[in-house]
């Protein structure tokens, strides 16, 4: 996991049941926004430029604690269900708007991206991002 001084994560996690290709993750954190970036890359096409995937914006409902409010603002119908699972996710955990951008291509999996694959590299995804985000932005379950 790399950081630097403006709040911008990247970490590189290995895609499940692939041989050679990785997921990578690039978060930033701002005051009142989180832009998270999403793709895959194996060892051949780790400098080819990868097709945009889809574009959501999700932000935390007030009423609802356990819902997210998602709008898509570029839709890639191979990885909008991903895309917006993430977003959802990751506003619901951190109480703030997200921009989720994602062409991660399931393809490179054991099967191809059956829905089991997708699932296990939503699974590792999620616990890659939750891992990196700033402990003080993740909601606290104390009373006062």
């Amino acid at each position: 996991m790399a950081t630097d001084s403006n709040g911008v994560v990247q970490v590189s996690v290995p895609l499940p049941r692939s041989l050679d290709t990785r997921i990578f993750i690039r978060l930033t954190t701002q005051a009142k926004a989180i832009l998270l970036s999403l793709t895959t890359a194996s060892q051949e096409e780790l400098s080819a430029p990868r097709p945009m995937g889809s574009f959501v914006y999700a932000l935390p409902d007030r009423f609802n604690d356990q819902q997210a409010i998602t709008t898509t603002l570029f839709s890639a119908e191979s990885s909008l269900e991903f895309t917006t699972r993430v977003a959802k996710l990751v506003a619901r955990r951190t109480k703030l708007p997200v921009y989720v951008t994602n062409s991660i291509s399931l393809e490179g999996m054991g099967m191809g991206g059956t829905a089991e694959e997708e699932l296990e590299a939503f699974k590792t995804v999620a616990e890659a991002i939750l891992s990196s985000l700033p402990k003080t932005e993740l909601p606290s379950n104390e009373g006062p």
